[in-house]
C-alpha cells in the first residue's frame, strides 16, 4: 500500500467519512496479499518507498499475469524485470498498455523522463548493452535522469575522455564491465565519483561466467568502488536511486 493511500484512509476515518470496519477492510490487506503461490508484500512501498519488484525469470504467464494484477490494483506503477519477449508478448494480450523495453527486459507500467541526470551508467563494451540498460532504464522508471555512455572499455580508454564533463556532473556513476572488469576502478580514479562497478559475464573462458571482473571490482585499488552480483544491472539502479533519496 502506497503512504499517500494509507494517509487518505486515515484521514476519512478521522474526518467520519468512513467507517471503523471499512479501516480494517482496507488495513487487513496491508502486510501482504497472500496469492498462493506468492505472497505480495503490501509494506514493501512503506518501507522502501517502491513496490515489490518482480522477478520474472523462470515463473509462468499464470504466476506473472495475477502478481502483476495484484500490483496494479494497489500502485501506479511496477517493475518486472528479465522478462522474455515471449513473456512479454503473452503478458501484453491481457494488459496491451504496459510498456515492454526488450534490450533491459523490463516491463513497467509508465516510465518518467527527468532532464536532470544524477546517474550517468557506463559500459565498457556493445556486449555489456542489456546489462547497462537494465541500470538506465530502471532509474527512469524511478524518476532518476540517466546520462549513458557506452562503449568505452580499457582496450580504448581514449573513448572516455569526451564525455567526462558529462559524467562528473553525475552524483553517481554506475559502471557496467565484463572480461577483466577493469572499468570501473579506471572510472574511480580520473573522477573521484561512487562508483557502482557490475560485472557481467561476457568475456571468454577465464572469464568465469563474470566471476574475473567480479573480483577485479572487489579488488580494485580506488577506494570508491563498490559491487553488486553479476549481470545485476538492477541491483545497481536501485542501490543508487535509494542513496539519492535519503
Amino acid at each position: 500500500m502506497e503512504k499517500k493511500k494509507l494517509e487518505q484512509i486515515l484521514r476519512k476515518y478521522k474526518n467520519e467519512d468512513i467507517s471503523l470496519q471499512d479501516v480494517l477492510e482496507e488495513l487487513k490487506f496491508l502486510p501482504f496479499t497472500d496469492l498462493v503461490h506468492s505472497k505480495i508484500d503490501h509494506h514493501r512501498t512503506l518501507r522502501v518507498g517502491f513496490p515489490e519488484i518482480i522477478y520474472g525469470e523462470s515463473k509462468n504467464i499464470h504466476h506473472l499475469i495475477t502478481i502483476i494484477s495484484e500490483l496494479r490494483k494497489n500502485y501506479k506503477n511496477f517493475i518486472a524485470t528479465r522478462i522474455s519477449r515471449q513473456q512479454a508478448d503473452e503478458i501484453l494480450k491481457t494488459y496491451p498498455d504496459l510498456i515492454y523495453f526488450q534490450d533491459a527486459r523490463i516491463l513497467t507500467a509508465e516510465t518518467k523522463t527527468n532532464k536532470k541526470k544524477q546517474v550517468s551508467v557506463i559500459c565498457a563494451g556493445t556486449s555489456d548493452h542489456p546489462v547497462a540498460e537494465e541500470a538506465a532504464i530502471t532509474l527512469e522508471i524511478l524518476g532518476i535522469g540517466v546520462e549513458r555512455v557506452y562503449d568505452v572499455g580499457i582496450s580504448g580508454i581514449h573513448r572516455v575522455i569526451p564525455y567526462l564533463k558529462k559524467i562528473n556532473r553525475c552524483k553517481i556513476l554506475i559502471v557496467v564491465a565484463g572480461m577483466e572488469g577493469a572499468l570501473p576502478g579506471v572510472i574511480a580514479g580520473i573522477t573521484g565519483k561512487p562508483v557502482i562497478g557490475v560485472p557481467t559475464s561476457v568475456g571468454y573462458g577465464t572469464n568465469l561466467k563474470g566471476f574475473a571482473p567480479l573480483l577485479t571490482m572487489l579488488n580494485s585499488c580506488a577506494p570508491s568502488v563498490v559491487v553488486v552480483n553479476i549481470n545485476n544491472g538492477f541491483g545497481a539502479a536501485f542501490f543508487a536511486w535509494t542513496i539519492l533519496h535519503q
